[in-house]
């Protein structure tokens, strides 16, 4: 069984969104991030900042960028650039974070962009090899004739070329199994999201991992099963500083590390 690694640790930026909208704030950011323990980000919710200057500060702060969140548009019509920033910060993961609204609303519309999505994920790997991964979120468990939108994706899309980048808070949110979803997509998944979920006056909230109710001993074997090569911390809201927030999830899954087998 594969081991969890610190080095494979990672830190999504759109945690911290609200401080990366310059390239000084990035800057300083990432070097927060970096002298807080993590070894790697996942690029998401910056400003627009060149894409050089992206690499340089993650290459100053000994960061390795592992995957990203881009925009639908871009990845249908900005292809071949998209594909030149993923080489430029030696970054296979090229991920959507979530299902375009046109495609929500019928098990036909599921279908439609898992093909479509399929065949630039065929370019991107042919011709760049890079690996295209899907964000899931909650409505991607609503139901359409017995089948969820989720379901749908899974096996309509081509197997060789679209992959998965798990939300394990939004598959729980959703009504999913996360260890389940966890083996379902094993495989096709290299990078996971990992947030935890708390409640707080009857409601729902996003948490550290630890300081919620999702079973993270078990989450953590499944991925280490199914081979997965980036554990990604990931927090939507944060109720405390998001840089404290990444460094109690940071501090937990170390301590799991350590606990591994």
């Amino acid at each position: 069984m594969n081991k969890m690694k610190r080095s494979e640790i990672a830190a999504q930026m759109y945690t911290l969104r609200e401080f990366t909208q310059s390239a000084e704030e990035l800057r300083a950011s990432l070097q927060k991030v970096k002298r807080i323990g993590y070894q790697a980000v996942q690029i998401s919710g910056i400003g627009p900042i060149d894409p050089q200057l992206v690499k340089d500060y993650a290459d100053e702060s000994g960061l390795k960028i592992c995957a990203t969140h881009v925009s639908w548009d871009r990845l249908v019509n900005d292809l071949d650039a998209l594909a030149a920033e993923h080489k430029l910060w030696n970054c296979k993961y090229i991920g959507l974070g979530g299902l375009p609204g046109e495609y929500q609303t019928s098990q036909e519309g599921y279908r439609t962009f898992a093909k479509q999505a399929s065949a630039i994920a065929r370019i991107l790997k042919e011709q760049h090899g890079l690996q295209f991964v899907y964000h899931n979120h909650d409505f991607e468990f609503e139901r359409f004739d017995g089948i969820t939108g989720l379901d749908v994706l899974l096996q309509e899309s081509d197997a060789d070329v679209f992959g998965f980048e798990l939300d394990l808070y939004w598959v729980q949110a959703g009504g999913g199994d996360p260890v389940e979803w966890i083996h379902k997509v094993a495989g096709r998944m290299q990078a996971v999201h990992f947030k935890d979920m708390a409640v707080v006056s009857r409601q729902q909230v996003f948490a550290e991992i630890g300081e919620g109710n999702m079973n993270y001993d078990a989450i953590i074997e499944a991925c280490r099963k199914t081979g997965v090569e980036w554990y990604i911390v990931e927090q939507d809201v944060c109720r405390r500083n998001p840089f404290e927030s990444l460094e109690i999830s940071l501090n937990v899954l170390l301590t799991k590390l350590e606990e591994q087998a």
